[in-house]
């Protein structure tokens, strides 16, 4: 680890963080954030040890690493850069799957665009009425029968259909976000025994799990094949929600076109919107 990178990192957090976000009082302040001293105070140090740590003077313990992430009250994915930077894994390595409010605020805020929010192991948790009145995602009966990754390798969907180039960039995305998610996330046996069995099920999976492709774009257009005989053609644009570790697609249509006037149709007869957890992670 360059010590000066973690300690880098402290400052800004520390600096960004507001004393009414870790419950201290506002009060008068001539510094931006939070003072050495309070973080010490928080986090059962010296204001001298933090200077140490901010100045790459001193390597952090795991321990330290834990106290510092607890007094600033920073997301999982915060966490995690802090304990890289360190030369350390995240101290429970398991993929976080709770939805957080901004993921939520996605949700709630565009009712009618078809919606998912997915984690770092590509399980979805949640889902917007808009996006189960396409009526593709059929329910198997499979364990990973909610992971996007393994209905596209392993149990693809009749009412999805997407071009050879749309495919491909499709696929690179999955296959690096899993990749990702196993380095961030080794121990979680889960996300292990789900990339084995795709591995062992889909020869292009396995195929670009040893030789990835370069993502060239994180958005791809498909064609929905409603259950009544009906196709409407949407771009998928996927959008990261860094804090939580989550990732939201968002389905849309070209404007105008007849694509967005069949959307608004199938979204219509879908009644009241709502939001709807799913999803589980793994078998069993």
């Amino acid at each position: 680890m360059e010590r000066h990178e973690f300690g880098a990192a402290v400052r800004q957090l520390r600096e960004k963080t507001t004393p009414a976000t870790v419950g201290l009082p506002v009060g008068r302040r001539r510094v931006q954030g939070l003072r050495r001293e309070e973080l010490g105070e928080l986090a059962g140090m010296s204001a001298d040890y933090v200077r140490r740590l901010e100045q790459g003077r001193s390597h952090p313990s795991v321990g330290v690493v834990n106290a510092i992430a607890r007094a600033l009250r920073i997301g999982r994915a915060e966490y995690e850069r802090l304990c890289a930077l360190a030369g350390y894994a995240a101290a429970d390595g398991q993929v976080p799957t709770d939805i957080g409010p901004g993921a939520m605020r996605l949700l709630e805020r565009f009712t009618d665009t078809p919606m998912f929010v997915s984690d770092a192991a590509m399980n979805l948790v949640a889902v917007n009425s808009a996006f189960m009145a396409l009526g593709h995602w059929d329910l198997t009966g499979d364990p990973w029968e909610w992971n996007i990754a393994w209905r596209t390798f392993c149990d693809p969907f009749s009412g999805f259909k997407q071009s050879a180039a749309d495919a491909t960039d499709h696929e690179a995305v999955l296959v690096a976000r899993l990749k990702g998610a196993l380095l961030r996330y080794p121990a979680d046996a889960s996300l292990a025994a789900l990339v084995d069995e795709m591995r062992s099920r889909s020869q292009l999976f396995d195929t670009l799990w040893r030789t990835p492709r370069p993502v060239a774009a994180y958005e791809s257009s498909a064609a929905f094949i409603h259950p009544d005989g009906g196709a409407v053609t949407l771009v998928g644009s996927l959008l990261a929600i860094p804090g939580d570790d989550l990732a939201a697609l968002m389905l849309t249509a070209a404007p105008g076109s007849a694509d967005a006037a069949r959307l608004a149709e199938i979204v219509g007869d879908a009644g009241e919107p709502t939001i709807i957890k799913v999803g589980q992670p793994g078998p069993g």
